[in-house]
């Protein structure tokens, strides 16, 4: 009779994989709830969330290997760089490209992708960039790991910033196509994010947040570590490369101080504030700074009180302070995160 219980009570194969898909089903009807409610605000706020969207499509290129790795990761805007101008040469007609970019080479003049292609391409191409300098990085760990991704931003940056022929320097890269708009932006955003579920729930990735855990252990195991940090860095630089193309194609301009240590640290702070070990802290700390930062902009611009006649202003560099006294408060009182690591379904889950 005690077995019989035990039968009834055990969960089935298929209310097990409903539970493990919950927190997918979530995120992804918060983000198309996200652009329908935007959809009815005016062309200012759409814009606004259009670029949160690409955001956390990046976010969630860095959180594939920074969160199921544990291993800092500042080069993110760096794949982000290399997809933006990879989608942008990739797509541009041949005529603009012979004037803005005379001296590109024959073959790179001459192609043009359809425009829907630009973000994936860009993917691949930083995807195969960060599998050519990825394997030495991949053995590091700690602050060298860190530093190592750092520099790796760093070299990009100034690549991309003096090769004239091919991405214009330091000067503006003009002439894309501003096709993204809120359906794009939020169906590519919906697609990192099952992209990055999907994996999470590999075997790979599974192995992969076992050495996070205990890499000693996890190597006396058996799992290949280098290996499986050099899956996600490849996989999140992709996503990553996508969100630079997306980016490229919502602005309509490329310069490539865009790219450098701003974003590179308010992405880090995106995932920190939200969690970094859970795919839903990528996408809650992602809108949450957006908000923040969003709010914070109208305050220093002024915003003025209804019915008051007053209008409330700060002083400029008010969001970069209260931003970073976020990051400290969050890492001081609660250093999971927001969700304290856990996807979304496990936070409203009672404990027993």
């Amino acid at each position: 009779m005690t077995m019989a219980m035990r039968d009834n009570t055990a969960p089935s194969p298929l209310r097990e994989a409903i539970a493990r898909a919950a927190p997918l089903a979530v995120l992804m009807t918060g983000l198309l709830a996200l652009v329908l409610l935007a959809g009815m605000g005016d062309i200012v706020t759409q814009r606004r969330v259009i670029l949160c969207l690409i955001n956390v499509t990046v976010v969630v290129g860095l959180y594939i290997f920074m969160g199921n790795s544990g291993v800092l990761n500042f080069s993110a805007v760096g794949f982000m760089a290399v997809g933006a101008y990879a989608a942008a040469l990739l797509t541009m007609p041949p005529m603009l490209k012979n004037t803005f970019l005379p001296d590109l080479p024959g073959w790179l003049a001459a192609a043009e992708l359809p425009l829907v292609a630009g973000p994936f391409a860009g993917g691949l191409v930083a995807a195969v960039l960060a599998l050519a300098v990825g394997g030495p990085i991949m053995r590091l760990s700690g602050i060298a790991a860190g530093i190592a991704t750092f520099s790796l931003m760093f070299i990009i940056y100034i690549v991309l910033g003096n090769w004239n022929s091919v991405t214009g320097g330091q000067t503006s890269l003009m002439g894309l196509k501003g096709w993204v708009g809120l359906w794009p932006a939020g169906l590519f955003a919906i697609g990192a994010v099952a992209l990055a579920w999907i994996y999470q729930e590999t075997r790979w990735a599974i192995a992969l947040r076992a050495s996070r855990e205990d890499q000693v252990a996890a190597r006396a195991s058996g799992i290949r570590v280098v290996r499986l940090r050099l899956g996600a860095f490849v996989l999140g630089a992709f996503t990553c490369g996508v969100g630079g193309g997306l980016y490229g194609h919502f602005q309509g301009t490329l310069r490539v101080e865009n790219f450098y240590l701003d974003p590179t640290f308010l992405y880090v702070a995106m995932l920190v504030v939200g969690g970094t070990r859970s795919l839903t802290g990528a996408v809650i700390g992602t809108v949450t700074v957006a908000a923040l930062s969003e709010a914070l902009r109208q305050v220093e611009s002024g915003l003025p009180l209804p019915g008051t006649g007053l209008t409330l202003t700060a002083p400029a560099g008010l969001g970069d302070v209260v931003l970073a006294g976020l990051m400290l408060v969050i890492l001081i009182y609660r250093p999971q995160g927001i969700t304290g690591g856990r996807e979304i379904t496990a936070l409203f889950r009672r404990k027993t």
